[in-house]
């Protein structure tokens, strides 16, 4: 146990209990077993359990509105004001919670593998599992640094104290209140452990900006000389498309672009455990059967043996392992300048190209849109393909307007040769109901063509309503799949369905349009009203 001379009193904390300093993760499940805070598998991994939430809350997070960052924050829906004396009230009964506790866990750690931008960041809560969360999901400092750890970015998380909700200036039980001047966030109401590591990567979208640094919500992958990243929200194949046995993995879902090149944020892989098979998803499911991972909302059965198919606890159900688990990585973190940016979308209504190459201006456009598409049985009510738009593939956790981040991923792939594709892993020959879902050979043959360069040395012609170039020809597909509008049977069918996803497009930029150049404005689809 090493602590640091920066004490928790700094934070306001003065506790009567014993506190732990950056406890190994085999010690803290040994005490979170203890403690009576989840068991073990028959392999030895850990399980807890977060219900009733068992996801992010994005309606129970606010940023408080105070002079030094107001004007660089895109104020809204998802970017909601609160105010100093609402966190200090709340701020008080955390501090007050934590004093109370007979333990208390720290953990001083990294956020970011790139030791020139890293963000020092340190974790004070009263689990010992979710201690060991942090353990996993963020870089692990030599124990000679964590002496003279101070942290640039705190957490005071109070799982187990709920909030009165009106009468504490929020909407529930649970809260997450970010303040960038005092660069602390607390977090009480919820045990979902992915609500600490989303507040950091708030925190870096705010500040890496400001040093010329993309922040970005993808995974990557790298040969050593060819580094390729992948934007897209659940359900794309972002998880699936990085691990790939001829590249290593960078990392799974939050980096950031800087002079050094793409660079990990986090120590750890938080990967979806639902319906996770060992034929699929090899690498993944071996980590289930090993002691230091962590499980949330995971069913067992009699024998303790983890059933991935049943979703009565969650269907959002999480494992929490460190990089080192996974034995194709890259073991530094770093990777060069990327050679592709590839934005992975489910098009359910089966209209867009399944693969096409984009201009400077179309990949802002379509970074900012962050478009998939829902389909029937997913959600209660939906009958049909439902478009989906994220700005950024992660708007939740974007403080500033995502031209911000445009901006940036444009400059970077100027300045760096960077070709930009667009991937459709979604519907061909109609759309969900109709058509089939593409086939995976079939995109794994796109993918691999666009990262080794020898689909961008081919021909492309230009799609009439989404003006992508789409090319003409791709080894190992059928020349036929090539152009959405071939594989389907009404042509005119196609057009009109062509154009209400146009629509849909423009109808959700019409939002970011004003803080938008003219040119990324002009990428838009052509709409036929």
């Amino acid at each position: 146990m090493v602590a640091s001379t920066y004490g928790i009193e700094h934070h306001g904390l003065t506790p009567t209990g014993v506190v732990h300093w950056n406890l190994l993760v085999p010690e803290l499940i040994e005490r979170a077993v203890q403690r009576r805070e989840g068991v073990l598998t028959a392999d030895g991994a850990f399980v807890t359990n977060t219900v009733p939430r068992t996801g992010r809350s994005p309606d129970d997070k606010f940023i408080v509105r105070e002079a030094t960052s107001e004007d660089r924050i895109w104020w809204g829906k998802v970017n909601v004001e609160t105010t100093q004396a609402v966190f200090d009230n709340l701020k008080s009964r955390v501090l007050g919670y934590l004093n109370g506790q007979p333990e208390l866990f720290v953990q001083d750690v990294y956020c970011g593998w790139d030791p020139d931008v890293r963000l020092k960041v340190r974790v004070v809560n009263h689990n010992a599992w979710h201690s060991a969360f942090v353990r996993n999901m963020f870089v692990r400092p030599e124990r000679g640094a964590l002496k003279d750890h101070v942290p640039d970015f705190t957490v005071l998380h109070a799982p187990d104290l709920s909030a009165r909700g009106v009468i504490d200036g929020v909407t529930s039980d649970a809260f997450v209140l970010v303040h960038f001047a005092e660069k602390t966030v607390i977090i009480g109401g919820t045990k979902y452990a992915g609500e600490i590591k989303k507040a950091i990567f708030s925190a870096m979208n705010y500040y890496l900006p400001e040093q010329d640094i993309l922040p970005m919500h993808c995974s990557s992958n790298t040969t050593g000389d060819n580094t390729a990243i992948f934007f897209g929200l659940s359900g794309t194949g972002k998880t699936t498309l990085s691990a790939d046995p001829g590249r290593a993995l960078v990392g799974d879902d939050e980096h950031g672009w800087g002079p050094n090149g793409v660079f990990n944020f986090e120590g750890g892989c938080y990967a979806k455990m639902i319906r996770l098979s060992e034929a699929a998803e090899p690498e993944i499911f071996a980590t289930t059967r090993r002691f230091g991972t962590l499980l949330e909302n995971v069913v067992l059965d009699e024998d303790r043996v983890p059933d991935f198919n049943d979703g009565s606890l969650a269907e959002n159900s999480r494992g929490s392992y460190p990089l080192e688990f996974i034995e194709n990585r890259v073991h530094d973190g770093m990777a060069g300048h990327p050679h592709n940016v590839v934005f992975l979308t489910c098009d359910a209504f089966g209209v867009l190209p399944p693969v096409s190459r984009l201009t400077a201006e179309q990949a802002a456009y379509h970074f900012i849109s962050g478009y998939t598409a829902k389909v029937a049985g997913t959600e209660i009510g939906i009958k049909e393909p439902v478009a989906t738009f994220s700005a950024c593939f992660g708007a939740p956790f974007m403080p500033s307007h995502p031209m911000v981040y445009a901006d940036l991923l444009v400059k970077k792939m100027a300045q760096h040769g960077t070709t930009a594709w667009l991937l459709n892993t979604g519907w061909s020959g109609g759309g969900y109901g109709v058509g089939k879902r593409m086939s995976i050979q079939h995109t794994r043959a796109m993918l691999n063509a666009a990262l080794d360069g020898s689909l961008a040395a081919g021909k492309f012609t230009v799609h009439p309503t989404f003006g992508v170039e789409v090319p003409t020809a791709c080894e190992g597909v059928p020349k036929e799949i090539l152009d959405p509008k071939w594989t389907w049977t009404d042509g005119d069918a196609y057009d009109d369905t062509a154009a209400k996803l146009a629509g849909l497009f423009a109808d959700n930029f019409v939002q970011f349009a004003d803080g938008c150049s003219d040119a990324v404005n002009a990428a838009e689809p052509k709409v036929h009203r």
